[in-house]
């Protein structure tokens, strides 16, 4: 197969989807392997390293897009990209449809086979191709929110851990999942008293088994969110439902129980957000303010961390796109049913129930895609 490997174009997306050793992987099955020039400079990757791994660098985006067969990309197709993707190109990246009606349509109209690393699922429900990113953007979202708690960036002035004497920070975490968990973890090492809500209770357990003492578990519910929000120095909206968008647990009105200058961190905002009022920011301009209340919402977080972030996410997606260059997508797809849950868009078709209900188009049945 011949895979194309194109440079990040989103906004301080420095992140790369193939490292030299993943072109390596992939030469050893005998397939052909096209790098765009500088495509890994972000993530520390010279062009000579990918050059002495197999790969064959081309200068421009359009000839990476019209040579292959299958594009390996980072984060969703951006608008210009859309008049390069060819029919029954096939597209392995992260695509959150469910919050992007325009690249929904564009993906229809393209006639590509989208395939979603968000939606690739394993048989107990877990998200392996988002675990990574998700690891990283949860841990983040505590080292952000501390910076912006500062009052220069428009914060309370809080020291999230305090010193001797001085109360520590309150961390108010919406998810129990992995971001979540993440989150907590970091908050919680830094010494802040942490509050981490779910609507599992098995969740709850496990979390409060596994969590140190400044840790605590709350069931979530409206009740609870209202309370806690009062209370917050800094929330972290943490809630997914795969493919779909995610729920407001945090409305516009909500805002008036917080205190001026708490700051929200919705690493959700890709999914469309669990906070009402959060809208996608980038690294350049990252935060806004409404009612007094910082709003960090970077859709590419893991972006900032560049090396970080391409080497966990390269070690999880890699495995799979071998399978599908050595298979051909609807083998792969019929041969596994994680890669079967990841397609999303093909052949002109929404495939994946959460992206149809998200924008009211109609929904297939993937396996009659596939027969």
């Amino acid at each position: 197969m011949i895979i194309g490997v194109p440079k990040e174009i989103k906004n301080n997306e420095n992140r790369v989807a193939l490292t030299p050793a993943g072109v390596a992987e992939l030469k050893k099955h005998g397939h052909a392997v096209y790098v765009q020039a500088t495509a890994g400079i972000g993530s520390g990757f010279s062009d000579a390293e990918y050059s002495a791994a197999g790969a064959t660098m081309l200068p421009t985006i359009e000839e990476v897009y019209g040579i292959a067969e299958m594009i390996i990309k980072v984060k969703e197709p951006i608008e210009q990209e859309y008049k390069l993707i060819k029919k029954d190109q096939l597209l392995f990246t992260y695509f959150h449809f469910a919050s992007s009606e325009p690249l929904t349509h564009a993906m229809i109209e393209r006639g590509a086979v989208c395939l979603a690393y968000e939606t690739v699922e394993k048989t107990d429900r877990s998200l392996p191709l988002l675990v990574p990113m998700s690891e990283v953007a949860g841990r983040m979202a505590v080292q952000e929110g501390a910076k912006y708690l500062e009052k220069p960036s428009g914060g309370k002035g809080i020291l999230l851990g305090g010193v001797p004497g001085v109360p520590p920070a309150k961390v108010l975490v919406l998810g129990g999942g992995i971001v979540g968990t993440q989150a907590a973890k970091m908050a919680a090492g830094l010494g802040a008293r942490v509050v981490i809500m779910d609507v599992s209770l098995p969740r709850l357990r496990h979390l409060s088994d596994i969590m140190p003492p400044n840790v605590t578990t709350i069931m979530s519910n409206h009740y609870n969110i209202r309370e806690a929000i009062a209370e917050a120095d800094l929330v972290v909206g943490a809630v997914l439902i795969p493919g779909a968008k995610a729920p407001h647990l945090i409305t516009r009105d909500m805002l008036k129980l917080m205190k001026p200058g708490t700051v929200v961190v919705d690493v959700a905002v890709d999914q469309g957000g669990c906070i009402e009022t959060c809208t996608p920011t980038t690294h350049e301009n990252p935060t806004f303010i409404i009612d007094d209340i910082v709003h960090y919402c970077v859709a590419n977080m893991p972006g900032a961390v560049p090396y970080t972030s391409t080497l966990a996410l390269t070690n999880a997606t890699l495995p799979y796109a071998v399978q599908l260059a050595n298979k051909g997508w609807k083998k792969a797809c019929n041969e596994n049913e994680e890669l079967k849950k990841g397609l999303n868009v093909a052949n002109g078709k929404v495939v994946y129930k959460g992206v149809a209900d998200a924008w009211g188009l109609e929904f297939n049945e993937v396996e009659d895609i596939l027969a």
